[in-house]
C-alpha cells in the first residue's frame, strides 16, 4: 500500500473508531484500539531528531530500568512494535558505553506469564548484593489488575543482558486490603535499610489523595505492605512513575540509593495522572519510622517544584556508580495529532540525559545535559560584547541551526527600571501565554527565537522577563510555541516557569540544545529547565534560522555567546 493510500485508510479507521475509543484512558494514554496496530509502509523523517534517543518507528514512552552495570549503560522504555499509538506494550532495550549512541537488542519483558498477560508496564531497576540485577514491573493480569513482578537476567555472564526471566512467584505484591487495583503501579528502584530489609514504593491513590505506598522485603521475594505510606499529599490524585532518591547537601556527586545519614537530604518525584505533569519536593526521608516529610520550601502539591515546565512526563532517575552521578531520563510525547504520528510512522522521544544535583541554596535541583552530548559538537561559533537595544534581532549564522547546542551569557544592567511584579502572578504558564514574545517590556522579553523561518513566519521563542519584586527581582522563563508552525492541528502551548536565582550582578545564562521537532532549554545554568515540541512548515533543514533578540526597552548585553552544529548519534 502507497503512503498517500495508506494516510486515506488510517483517516477511515480514525474516524470510524474515534466515537468509540478516544475518550478512553489507560495508564494516562488515550486508547485507540483499532490503531495500535496500524503501521505505516515508510517513515516520515521531517521531524526526527538527530541526536535524541527514538527507536525507528513506532510509539514509545516512558524511560524503565535504566541502570548502569558493568560498565555498560541499559535503557528499557514502553513501545509498541506494531504502530505508532499506545498498547501492545513491551520493555525494548538498547544499550550505551556513553548515554548518547545506542544498540538495539531485543524486546527484554513482553506479555507472557498469567501475572502479566494483559500488559507490561512501568518499573525500574536494583542492583543486588553480588552484583545482580532485578528489574521490579508492573503486570496485568487476567482481571486487568495491576501487580508488581520481578524478573532477572537469564544469564549474569551475558554482559549486554539480552534474556530475562520472570520466576513463577511472581506477582510479588497485588491490590489487596482496599488498594484500588487501577491505581497501583510503577515500582522504583529498592533501596536497602540498616535493619537489612528493602524497601520499594509503588504510585497510588485514595479517592483525591495520592500516595507512594511502601513495601519492605528482607529475601526480595516476600515483600509485605508498610501500615502507612513513604508519603501522601492530598488532592493531587493518582501518582504515577514515583522516585524517591538521595542528594548530598554539597557538591554534584550522585549517591547510591540506599545513602543516608549526616550532609544528605532525599528528593520525592511524582508524576500527576491528572496533570499530565509532575513535581519534586526536597525533604528528609527517615529509616527508623519509614517517613518522607518533605521541607517547607517548596509547595507539596501541583503548584510546586518541577524538573521540566514543559512537555516532560515518566521519568525516571537512576545512579551511575561509573560516573558517581545521578542521571534523569524523561519522556516527551508529540505535540501533534494522533493521526499525524500514525502517518509519519513514529511518536515519542527520551530527553537528552541530565545530571541532577541539589542546588547550593538546598531548595531545589540543578539540572545539566551529560558531558557525553559534547562529544557530537562540530562547527562552533562565538561571539562577545554585543548589545541588544530595543527591538534587535542578531542571526547566529554558519551552524546547522536545526540541530544545534547554543549556550548564551546575558548582562544585564541596572534593574531599577523593571516593570513591577503582582504578587497575583502565582502561575507562571498563565504569565508567559499573556505576556508572550511579542509583547514589549521594560527588562526583556529577550532570548532566544529558534526554529524560525527567515521570515518569521515561523519560531519559537524561548526568553526571559525581570520584574521588579517586593524583596529581590523575579526572573520569569518561557517558551512560546505560539508562532512555531503554520500548521492548525497541532498544541501550540506556551509554558512558563520562575527561576530562583540571584540576580543581583546582572548575569543571567540561557542553553537551547536544538534537533528538529525537540527544544530543550535550561535557565540559569539548569535551575529551570523547559521542554518544547515543534513542527514547523517552512523551517525545516537547511531553512532554519536562529537568533538572539531583545524586546525590552532596556538593553541587554551579550557577555558571552558560543554555538555549535551538533552531529547525529548512532541511535538503533
Amino acid at each position: 500500500m502507497g503512503f498517500s493510500n495508506l494516510g486515506f485508510s488510517i483517516w477511515v479507521i480514525f474516524f470510524c473508531s474515534f466515537s468509540l475509543s478516544r475518550d478512553v484512558v489507560d495508564a494516562s494514554h488515550h486508547v485507540f484500539s483499532h490503531l495500535q496496530s496500524v503501521q505505516a509502509s515508510s517513515v516520515t523523517e521531517r521531524y526526527r531528531t538527530g541526536y535524541h534517543f527514538q527507536p525507528p518507528k513506532n510509539w514509545i514512552n516512558d524511560p524503565n530500568g535504566p541502570m548502569y552495570y558493568n560498565g555498560i549503560y541499559h535503557l528499557f522504555y514502553q513501545y509498541n512494535p506494531k504502530g505508532a499509538v499506545w498498547g501492545n506494550i513491551v520493555w525494548a532495550h538498547s544499550v550505551s558505553t556513553d548515554l548518547i549512541n545506542w544498540t538495539p537488542l531485543d524486546p527484554a519483558i513482553y506479555p507472557s506469564k498469567p501475572f502479566d498477560t494483559n500488559g507490561c508496564w512501568s518499573g525500574s531497576a536494583t542492583i543486588l548484593p553480588g552484583n545482580r540485577p532485578a528489574i521490579l514491573y508492573t503486570g496485568i493480569d487476567p482481571s486487568n489488575r495491576q501487580v508488581q513482578n520481578v524478573a532477572y537476567p537469564k544469564n549474569i555472564s551475558d554482559p549486554m543482558l539480552r534474556e530475562w526471566i520472570k520466576p513463577d512467584y511472581n506477582p510479588l505484591m497485588a491490590p489487596i486490603n482496599g488498594i484500588n487495583s487501577s491505581s497501583f503501579r510503577d515500582p522504583t528502584t529498592a533501596w536497602h535499610g540498616p535493619d537489612g530489609r528493602w524497601r520499594v514504593i509503588i504510585g497510588s491513590k485514595k479517592r483525591r489523595r495520592g500516595m507512594a505506598i511502601l513495601y519492605r522485603s528482607k529475601d526480595f521475594v516476600h515483600w509485605m505492605k508498610a501500615k502507612h505510606p513513604l508519603h501522601s499529599s492530598k488532592n493531587t490524585g493518582m501518582w504515577e512513575c514515583p522516585d524517591l532518591y538521595p542528594v548530598s547537601k554539597s557538591g554534584r556527586n550522585g549517591l547510591d540509593p540506599s545513602a543516608n545519614g549526616k550532609g544528605i537530604k532525599h528528593v520525592l518525584k511524582v508524576s500527576l495522572d491528572d496533570k499530565k505533569f509532575e513535581y519534586y519536593t526536597i525533604g528528609h526521608y527517615t529509616f527508623q519510622t519509614d517517613r518522607y516529610v518533605p521541607d517547607d520550601t517548596s509547595a507539596d502539591n501541583s503548584t510546586g517544584l518541577r524538573y521540566d515546565y514543559g512537555k516532560f512526563y515518566a521519568s525516571k532517575t537512576f545512579y551511575d556508580s561509573g560516573m558517581k552521578r545521578r542521571v534523569l531520563w524523561g519522556w516527551m510525547n508529540e505535540s501533534d495529532s494522533t493521526i499525524s504520528d500514525i502517518t509519519k510512522g513514529w511518536a515519542g522521544i527520551q530527553c537528552i540525559p541530565r545530571q541532577v544535583w541539589l542546588d547550593s541554596n538546598g531548595r531545589q535541583l540543578v539540572q545539566w545535559p551529560i558531558k557525553e552530548v559534547e562529544s557530537l559538537r562540530q562547527y562552533k561559533v562565538q561571539f562577545q560584547n554585543r548589545v541588544l537595544a530595543n527591538g534587535d534581532l542578531f542571526e547566529v549564522k554558519k551552524i546547522t541551526a536545526a540541530e544545534a547546542d547554543i549556550m548564551v551569557d546575558f548582562h544585564l544592567g541596572s534593574l531599577d527600571k523593571a516593570d513591577t511584579f503582582d504578587p497575583t502572578w502565582t502561575d507562571p504558564q498563565l504569565l508567559c501565554n499573556q505576556k508572550g514574545a511579542n509583547v514589549p517590556g521594560s527588562i526583556g522579553p529577550f532570548g532566544l527565537l529558534v526554529m524560525a523561518s527567515s521570515g518569521l513566519e515561523e519560531y519559537s521563542a524561548v526568553f526571559f522577563r525581570i520584574f521588579k519584586g517586593q524583596h529581590k527581582p523575579v526572573v520569569l522563563m518561557c517558551s512560546d510555541q505560539s508562532r512555531s508552525t503554520l500548521q492548525p492541528d497541532v498544541d501550540k502551548t506556551t509554558y512558563g516557569g520562575f527561576v530562583d536565582v540571584d540576580i543581583e550582578d546582572g548575569k543571567l545564562s540561557l542553553r537551547s540544545l536544538i534537533d528538529h521537532s525537540v527544544i530543550e532549554s535550561f535557565g540559569a545554568l539548569g535551575r529551570t529547565c523547559i521542554t518544547a515540541r515543534v513542527y514547523p512548515t517552512i523551517a525545516i533543514g537547511n531553512k532554519v534560522h536562529l537568533y538572539v533578540f531583545n524586546l525590552g526597552t532596556e538593553t541587554v548585553k551579550i557577555s558571552n555567546l558560543k554555538a555549535w552544529s551538533m552531529g547525529k548519534a548512532k541511535i538503533n
